[in-house]
C-alpha cells in the first residue's frame, strides 16, 4: 500500500511542477526575477545560516547545558527565517491593514521569550544535577 502511495504522491508532485514551469512560461514575470527569488533563499541558507548554525553549534560544545542552547538555537533561527519576509519588507504599503503589526519588536520578543525559556531549563536542569550529586531527593 505505501508503495501505491508514494507512486500517486509523486506523479501529483511531477505534475504541480509541471504546471509551475508551464505557468511560469505564460505569465508576465520575468523569469530571470522568478529564478533570482528562488535561489536567493537557498544561497542564504546554505552560505550563511547553515555555516553560522554550525559555528555557534561548535562554539557552544562544551557547555554544561549544551543540548538546551542547541535547542534554543535552532528555534531562535527557524523564528528567524519565519521572520525574515516581514522584517525586510521593502517599506510602507499603501494599505495600512496590509502589516500593520510591529514586527520587528514581536520578533524580539518571542527571541527574549526563547532566551528565557532556555535560561529556565538550563537552571532547572543543574539544579537537578547538582541535588543529585549531593544525594538529596
Amino acid at each position: 500500500m505505501t508503495g501505491v502511495v508514494r507512486v500517486v504522491l509523486g506523479a501529483c508532485g511531477i505534475g504541480l511542477i509541471a504546471v509551475g514551469v508551464w505557468s511560469l512560461g505564460r505569465g508576465t514575470e520575468d523569469p530571470w526575477q522568478v529564478a533570482r527569488w528562488l535561489a536567493g533563499p537557498l544561497i542564504v541558507h546554505d552560505g550563511v545560516i547553515v555555516p553560522l548554525t554550525l559555528l555557534i553549534g561548535w562554539a557552544v560544545a562544551r557547555l554544561p547545558a549544551r543540548r538546551t542552547v542547541r535547542g534554543a538555537l535552532l528555534v531562535a533561527a527557524s523564528l528567524t527565517a519565519v521572520a525574515c519576509p516581514v522584517l525586510f519588507r521593502p517599506g510602507r504599503t499603501a494599505n495600512p491593514s496590509v502589516l500593520p503589526l510591529d514586527y520587528p519588536r514581536n520578533w524580539l520578543l518571542a527571541l527574549g521569550g526563547v532566551a528565557a525559556t532556555t535560561l529556565a531549563v538550563g537552571l532547572a536542569g543543574a539544579w537537578s544535577r547538582r541535588r543529585s550529586r549531593t544525594g538529596r531527593e
